[in-house]
């Protein structure tokens, strides 16, 4: 179903389907960046009520996890 890490195939491998006529936009991915935002922002805030820590933690911290969340579930959205 997928090219590479992030990018749909034009047809599946083993049926030949055609994948082009299920165009999705970019709703899941939209909906996504939210459910994701929101689990960042709720565990940033956790994080710094906790152990007030210096803003460059913050950016070690949320980041690498945003990005590895993201493409992670990209797949599934």
């Amino acid at each position: 179903m997928f090219s590479n890490l992030i990018s749909f195939s034009t047809q599946c491998g083993v049926c030949d389907l055609s994948y082009t006529q299920f165009n999705v936009g970019d709703g899941p991915a939209a909906f996504l960046i939210m459910i994701v935002g929101a689990i960042i922002t709720a565990l940033a805030i956790t994080v710094q009520l906790k152990f007030d820590p210096p803003f460059w933690v913050h950016i070690l911290l949320w980041l690498p996890l945003t990005l590895i969340l993201v493409l992670g579930f990209l797949r599934l959205a």
